[in-house]
């Protein structure tokens, strides 16, 4: 069996995860790196023996060596990028968000649809066997029908140094400034907690409204180049397909919170729990007779391949799997509501 190769575009932090996890995988062969900055993408290369590199895409492409591509460049960057891949022919697996807009997000997918190719996006959160395994028993009818929902994703790197000091360093700047590509807390991790919602109780949301604040950071909220303008924590309101009303938030100033997604979904018949931090993840359940006096108890949810994996495997199998492009649009256009409902005050159907 020939080994897929697969070239990395964009070597920025994220970049290593992806080259650790494919690198384990005996039927894959990290080819090429692309990066603007070519000292990075040279020092990204000889970190993780990779043979070749180059200083765009176009190079990347006329060289053509490569049959699939992971798409870590900055969010502004998907569109272009993935539209090029696509029109050439080669798998990718992208990065969240899929497009800074649902307009651009919706013109990928319908690329990707036309293309055949093998195309997902790494909302990293599938990977958590916890909100797999309480998918499974929602749709197994295990608390009934699903009434409330409450999805939370806090992160304090605005107030702590954990990931390093975000006022001096351009890889969290960016992600506060609106004209550098950065639609905020919403744009950043409001994909990832959406998804974690949606895929954990088996749901979409139909109607949403939200509310967004942008806090001061700085004086006159700017540093060097970058305008602090994006938004730093939200709250929405959520009416789902399934009947369910929820409640969904998320922040950067979360003191004590470093990374965690917290889903809780509560049904005619029972409840779950899932919480995910950096330290692991647990997944309670309250049903049959603990629900009268309130006892949660833990669920085992064993182990589940990871998106690096399955991406491998649909190339090999010839079929996109989830979460796909089309998935990743409709929760740009949920976000992308969200930032309407902001500015007029109420509620719209998605």
């Amino acid at each position: 069996m020939q080994p897929i190769r697969l070239l990395i575009l964009g070597t920025g932090g994220m970049a290593n995860t992806h080259a650790m996890n494919f690198a384990t995988m005996a039927d894959v062969q990290i080819v090429a790196a692309v990066d603007v900055d070519l000292a990075r993408v040279r020092a990204f290369a000889l970190r993780h023996d990779i043979a070749n590199c180059f200083a765009s895409l176009d190079e990347a492409l006329a060289w053509g060596e490569f049959d699939a591509v992971a798409n870590v460049t900055p969010d502004r960057i998907h569109y272009p990028t993935t539209m090029k891949l696509l029109a050439a022919g080669k798998h990718v697996l992208c990065e969240k968000p899929l497009a800074e807009d649902y307009a651009k997000a919706d013109e990928m997918a319908t690329a990707a649809e036309k293309s055949g190719l093998v195309t997902m996006v790494n909302l990293t959160y599938r990977n958590v066997a916890e909100v797999q395994k309480a998918r499974q028993m929602v749709l197994a009818g295990e608390i009934g029908k699903v009434r409330h929902i409450e999805a939370s994703y806090l992160q304090s790197w605005l107030v702590s140094k954990a990931w390093g000091d975000w006022s001096t360093e351009s890889q969290w700047l960016w992600r506060l400034s609106t004209k550098h590509g950065s639609n905020g807390v919403l744009g950043d991790v409001g994909i990832h907690i959406l998804d974690f919602a949606g895929y954990g109780a088996a749901t979409d949301i139909d109607h949403v409204f939200a509310r967004l604040k942008t806090f001061e950071k700085a004086p006159g909220n700017r540093i060097g180049e970058y305008d602090l303008d994006a938004n730093d924590s939200f709250t929405m309101t959520a009416e789902f397909g399934n009947g369910a009303m929820g409640v969904i938030h998320a922040s950067r100033w979360a003191v004590g919170h470093l990374n965690e997604l917290r889903l809780r979904m509560h049904g005619d018949k029972g409840a779950l729990e899932v919480i995910h931090t950096p330290e692991g993840s647990s997944l309670k359940a309250c049903v049959g007779e603990g629900i009268e006096k309130g006892i949660w108890k833990s669920v085992d949810a064993g182990t589940v391949f990871t998106n690096y994996q399955r991406f491998i495997d649909a190339i090999r199998a010839g079929k996109t799997a989830e979460p796909g492009f089309r998935h990743a649009a409709d929760l740009q256009k949920v976000l992308d509501l969200a930032l309407v409902t902001e500015r007029e005050r109420r509620e719209l159907s998605v």
